[in-house]
């Protein structure tokens, strides 16, 4: 069979298991998903063995360290997919919600009702762990997905799906509602993002060539989940010790996910005080720090930050870092280079506070917080699709909620319109 014609039939599968999903009962639904997380524990080895052959070819092809860790499954991160999976199962169902009724003058009762989106087409990079995030979120909220992951967590994936799937027939869902596009030619993406009969929405997550080309090509409406470019501002009123810690934490205890943060705004009056302790507690860890001319001024053995270091997205132990007048410059700074993902304020100041917080246009906004928390899990939605960036149907985590749009009932007595 070629390959267009391949991919074209596993659509058309997911396409008729999506109308068969979307009437699954919430209980049949939530015991899929607890069997779902069983088989990911009981074969755990299994999952590690197809990972671990990932994992040496992205060490062969000199992957960074960063990216491997994206890469690399443990016990404990499958305890976790498993864990979000369960986690979702404990959440509302959110399909056939009534949102909104009301009765007009003329006796219809109108009701706005939230309903599955349909099939849902899911293109990442790295994380195999997006495999059962997403497959959960959409078995729950009642859509089918089409996965395509990465050529270089290909074996990962593919162990994952068998697992997830092997047993979701017996709660009447269709295999097919979880499919899986095993094929690393580029060319199974572009046959996917044509299908706009088939699929009715796609969620790339990876980096920005990955987004780019994407939004560039797809036929079917995309929702963004884009790069990463996270800031911490330190505020000329922070408590130093607070600003410390979550700058830390923000930026070294997952440098490679999109939530750790690329950039550190100082105020200038704290900066001679704050960045020797800050240089001192990330030297251990081995952070590279760039620094604009000021910043270079009282940290002299550290790298120039160039204009290109204030897009970036690193995903590494590097931090570009700028010292500000105020927190006015900070903020018309995040919202010129940054990406709408995730930025915090560490300041006692209600004024400062209430500027950033509200001016800072991004998904996430955060005072005294590490960006880290930007996740689905955190924010108790069990788990995530991804993160998006955009405006438009769903911004920041995106879960159960997002996954759903709605329609709206009519119920009537023989009314007609004169």
């Amino acid at each position: 069979m070629q390959l267009k014609d391949k991919i074209l039939k596993m659509l058309a599968q997911a396409k008729d298991a999506s109308r068969v999903l979307a009437s699954v009962s919430t209980k049949n639904k939530n015991r899929a998903l607890a069997a779902m997380a069983q088989a990911l524990l009981k074969n755990s080895r299994f999952i590690l063995l197809r990972n671990a052959k990932d994992v040496a070819s992205a060490k062969r092809k000199g992957l960074s360290k960063a990216m491997i860790d994206r890469l690399t499954l443990t016990n404990s991160r499958i305890k976790d997919m498993a864990e979000g999976l369960r986690s979702v199962a404990g959440l509302k169902d959110p399909v056939n919600e009534v949102l909104r009724q009301w009765k007009r003058p003329n006796g219809l009762k109108i009701k706005k009702v939230r309903v599955p989106i349909g099939v849902a087409g899911i293109i990442y990079e790295s994380r195999p762990n997006v495999t059962s995030d997403c497959a959960g979120l959409c078995l729950k909220s009642g859509n089918s997905c089409v996965l395509r992951g990465g050529s270089e967590s290909i074996d990962s994936n593919i162990a994952i799906h068998k697992v997830i799937t092997q047993d979701i027939e017996k709660f009447g869902i269709p295999r097919s509602a979880i499919s899986m596009i095993d094929i690393t030619d580029r060319k199974a993406v572009e046959v996917l993002l044509n299908a706009s009969e088939f699929v009715d929405v796609v969620i790339p997550r990876g980096g920005e060539g990955l987004i780019k080309h994407v939004t560039e090509i797809s036929k079917i409406p995309v929702i963004k989940h884009y790069k990463g470019v996270c800031h911490l501002y330190v505020d000329k009123f922070a408590d130093l010790k607070k600003a410390l810690e979550i700058a830390f934490n923000a930026k070294v205890q997952r440098p490679g996910v999109c939530n750790a943060i690329e950039t550190l705004l100082v105020h200038k009056a704290v900066a001679q005080k704050f960045l020797p302790q800050l240089y001192s507690i990330l030297r251990d860890p081995g952070v590279e720090l760039r620094g604009c001319q000021e910043t270079r001024k009282i940290l002299k053995n550290i790298k120039t930050a160039t204009e290109k270091d204030w897009y970036a997205e690193y995903l590494d132990l590097i931090l570009a870092i700028r010292v500000v007048d105020d927190v006015n410059e900070a903020i018309d700074f995040i919202n010129k280079y940054g990406s709408a993902h995730s930025d915090a304020i560490v300041t006692k100041n209600k004024k400062a506070a209430d500027e950033f917080l509200r001016r800072v246009d991004s998904s996430c906004v955060y005072l005294n917080a590490s960006t880290r928390f930007t996740d689905g899990y955190q924010f108790g939605m069990g788990a995530e699709i991804g993160i998006s960036t955009g405006k438009i149907h769903a911004r920041g985590p995106m879960a159960l909620e997002e996954l759903c749009t709605y329609k709206y009932v009519i119920l009537g007595t023989g009314q007609i319109r004169t």
